[in-house]
């Protein structure tokens, strides 16, 4: 449904919009929330959330985007491009850490929606500039022979997948993500790919 009316979107009622949507599909998925449960959560219409967005897909999307660059921000902006690799992956670790805990459902999101079939090619394009980034750096240590020399791929499964997975018991409360426990996390995952 295209966008009618004379009136100019408000932002604020936007970013309600995006916040209950995130919350809603970070609790009950994509298939399970309903527009009419984002416009009650949101303090408005449904005609009013479709002034914004056209779909559940397209409101999905936007929400996506928005936390996937968040991240990549968080994480990118000042990235130490030319330190030692041990240094860059130390930042990473720090820096894909905090925006977990101080983002828990952005977080929870992200890591339900990141290979759904909904989403859109600028979500998966947001997606992919994240993933090549690290596949560059990775690659580039091992020419330098600093990583072990195993599928890039792998590398960077393991070590997302590894901070991932304890991010996510700490959120659940499995794990108390002190500095000291994310510190032994973080030289478990070196030690597992540094040649």
């Amino acid at each position: 449904m295209a966008r009618t009316g004379t009136q100019t979107p408000s932002p604020d009622k936007r970013e309600a919009i995006l916040q209950a949507a995130l919350e809603l599909f970070s609790e009950y998925g994509f298939n399970g929330t309903a527009m009419p449960l984002v416009s009650e959560r949101a303090a408005v219409s449904a005609g009013t959330i479709y002034r914004y967005f056209e779909s559940k897909e397209a409101l999905v999307n936007a929400v996506y985007q928005k936390w996937k660059e968040t991240m990549l921000e968080s994480i990118l902006d000042g990235f130490p491009q030319t330190a030692p690799f041990r240094e860059q992956f130390h930042v990473f670790w720090q820096r894909f850490s905090r925006f977990a805990q101080d983002n828990p459902m952005a977080f929870q999101f992200l890591e339900l929606h990141h290979h759904a079939l909904y989403l859109d090619q600028r979500s998966r394009d947001t997606e992919q500039r994240g993933h090549r980034q690290m596949l560059d750096i990775f690659a580039e240590n091992q020419r330098l022979q600093i990583l072990k020399p195993f599928d890039t791929e792998l590398l960077v499964a393991l070590v997302w997948g590894a901070l991932s997975g304890v991010l996510k018991a700490g959120n659940k409360g499995e794990l108390n993500l002190s500095q000291e426990l994310m510190d032994q996390a973080e030289a478990c995952c070196w030690e597992a790919i540094r040649r």
